[in-house]
């Protein structure tokens, strides 16, 4: 009975641990966050851009002037930061950036958004965002959109664009 009693007992802890195992890899697998992570990579003016992102949802919220604060600093995108990165020195709304690995932040306005290149590219959201570590700072005018559920960044031969719910922020890189 003892020892039938101690190989049940073991048979558990295997299950319980295989199943804390399993969850635990499922935590780390960003894949199946509700805001799952995106790049986009993309040639402008001879320099190659990437963007990485989490791409959160509309869910039927009010976005900018909402859940996004009009006037406060936002990561532009979910989880962790969005980065962006340029292997060559570009010049973004005719302000000259770089080579380099960036935090790409905004802040949300109804007219006007400012988009920020940060030197510190890997923060958790904005939560220890620096303005004094900021690269550049430029100021563009979102413009109205068809609906996208889901946050994309988009690069064409102009520069990059955020598109998210009915909104898109484009940005002049030369």
């Amino acid at each position: 009975m003892v020892m039938r009693s101690s190989r049940t007992l073991s048979g558990l802890f295997f299950v319980f641990a295989l199943l804390f195992a399993s969850a635990s890899f499922a935590q780390q697998d960003k894949s199946k966050r509700p805001s799952p992570p995106d790049s986009v990579t993309g040639k402008v003016r001879g320099a190659t851009i990437t963007i990485n992102y989490s791409s959160p949802s509309v869910k039927g919220r009010k976005i900018f002037g909402g859940l996004e604060a009009y006037g406060k600093v936002w990561r532009a995108g979910a989880n962790e930061a969005t980065t962006f990165e340029t292997n060559k020195e570009i010049k973004v709304e005719g302000q000259s950036l770089p080579a380099g690995k960036y935090g790409l932040f905004m802040i949300p306005g109804e007219k006007e958004w400012t988009v920020i290149f940060n030197k510190v590219p890997n923060q958790w959201g904005a939560f220890t965002y620096d303005a004094t570590k900021d690269q550049l700072r430029v100021t563009v005018k979102p413009r109205t959109v068809s609906m996208h559920e889901r946050l994309v960044y988009v690069i064409n031969k102009d520069g990059f664009s955020l598109i998210w719910d009915t909104v898109e922020v484009p940005v002049r890189i030369e």
